[in-house]
């Protein structure tokens, strides 16, 4: 798996993964909802984690900087 998630996108995925956790596991939710934050929650902090994110594949998307060569 190549990188294609940025140091500025893995962090706002790990916040935002983050705060999607704690609000399905707070009880503020019920339900389909529920279970769809904790979902999401949990796929962003993963992809975050693993700077790989499927669906920028596909579409053929990337935000982690290349570092050049040097000679």
């Amino acid at each position: 798996m190549k990188k294609n998630v940025g140091n500025g996108d893995r962090f706002l995925r790990i916040i935002l993964g983050i705060i999607g956790i704690i609000l399905a596991l707070s009880g503020s939710f019920e339900g389909n909802f529920k279970w769809g934050l904790l979902l999401v929650g949990l796929i962003l902090v993963v992809t975050s984690s693993l700077q790989f994110c499927p669906l920028y594949a596909v579409f053929g998307m990337n935000t982690c900087k290349v570092k050049g060569k040097k000679k």
